[in-house]
């Protein structure tokens, strides 16, 4: 069986949201779940022995309104396979651009970097890395990244690493036109370079 890893964060209940979604807590059953990696702002204990009960191996990083947890580290790196997966909760950087996020990353000397903050997914390749945003496991409402009048998708991922291969799944409650919700589910695929050693002559 897979060792699937969780990847979640800006859950901000019970001040912006009452929970996570019923449809996103079917696919989180124990047992399923190797590892969670938390990117912050999970504000309170309900949902921390919640998650702790998707997976005991629980990682976490202090987001932004994670006032009362002020132990937490800003930043953690894991290693699975090859890939060495560093996360943050967003807040100690200064935009989500591209040469930022690369920064961060060549400054934890990782290989994928997940990032939060923006309560939006968002996953791309960039520099031979890979970035990994998995926006809002409940939805919440954000402050300061998003477009005015803007729906928050709630959204989370998991990864599923093999060697230097990285299976990102992305988990996203979308409504159809007659406000419907349905888990809709993406694919995407990372393999990190392998540096080509020259032969060697005899």
């Amino acid at each position: 069986m897979a060792f699937l890893i969780l990847v979640i964060g800006d859950l901000h209940i019970p001040d912006r949201a009452l929970d996570i979604p019923q449809k996103f807590k079917k696919l989180l059953s124990p047992g399923k779940i190797g590892q969670t990696l938390c990117l912050g702002n999970l504000t309170d204990k309900h949902t921390y022995e919640y998650l702790r009960s998707v997976a005991p191996d629980l990682k976490i990083v202090k987001g932004r309104f994670d006032v009362e947890a002020a132990s937490l580290p800003l930043s953690q790196v894991v290693t699975h396979g090859s890939l060495r997966v560093g996360f943050v909760e967003g807040f100690t950087l200064v935009s989500a651009e591209p040469d930022l996020l690369l920064a961060e990353a060549n400054k934890l000397d990782v290989d994928v970097l997940c990032w939060g903050g923006t309560h939006r997914f968002d996953a791309f390749e960039y520099m031979d890395k890979f970035f990994v945003n998995p926006g809002s496991a409940t939805g919440a409402y954000t402050t300061g990244w998003s477009k005015d009048g803007e729906d928050m998708v709630p959204s989370f991922c998991l990864m599923d690493v093999q060697g230097i291969s990285l299976t990102l799944y992305v988990y996203q409650l979308r409504k159809d036109v007659n406000g419907v919700e349905n888990v809709a589910v993406e694919k995407v695929t990372y393999t990190k370079p392998v540096e080509s050693t020259p032969a060697s002559t005899s």
